[in-house]
C-alpha cells in the first residue's frame, strides 16, 4: 500500500533530495524565477511557498527554521525583509508554474517557477 506516501523521488536518495530542493529554493527565492523540469518545479512549490510562510511569521524561530532550508544568509535576510512585507496580505500561493515545452537534449518537459507579485523585477526582465 502507498498509504502516507507523498512527493516524488526525482530518482535520487533523499539525502541528494534535500540538497537540489534546499539548492533551489534558495535560487529561487534570489532570482525569483528559474527554469526546471516539470517535476523538480512541483516539488519545489511547497518548499518554497513554506519559507515565505516562515518569512511572514516574522520570528527568531521561523528566521532559524528558514536557515536550516536556505543556504544563504543574504537570501534569509531578503525573505524576512522584502519578500515577507510584499506578500504580508496574501494567504497563500505565493509561487506560479508556467510550462515551457521541452528541453532539446531529452525531450523532458520544462516549466518557469516563478514568484507571483514580481513587481518591476519581473516586468524589466520579460521586456
Amino acid at each position: 500500500m502507498n498509504h502516507r506516501k507523498t512527493g516524488r523521488k526525482l530518482s535520487r536518495t533523499g539525502s541528494h533530495r534535500k540538497a537540489l530542493l534546499r539548492n533551489m529554493v534558495t535560487s529561487l527565492l534570489e532570482h525569483e524565477q528559474i527554469r526546471t523540469t516539470d517535476a523538480k518545479a512541483k516539488e519545489l512549490r511547497g518548499v518554497a511557498d513554506r519559507m515565505i510562510t516562515l518569512g511572514k511569521r516574522g520570528t527568531l524561530h521561523a528566521r532559524r527554521q528558514a536557515l536550516q532550508t536556505i543556504r544563504s544568509k543574504d537570501v534569509t535576510s531578503k525573505l524576512f525583509d522584502e519578500l515577507a512585507d510584499r506578500y504580508r496580505e496574501r494567504p497563500g500561493g505565493y509561487t506560479r508554474v508556467i510550462k515551457v515545452g521541452q528541453r532539446a537534449g531529452d525531450a523532458a518537459p520544462m516549466s518557469i517557477i516563478e514568484l507571483v507579485d514580481r513587481g518591476e523585477i519581473g516586468q524589466e526582465e520579460n521586456a
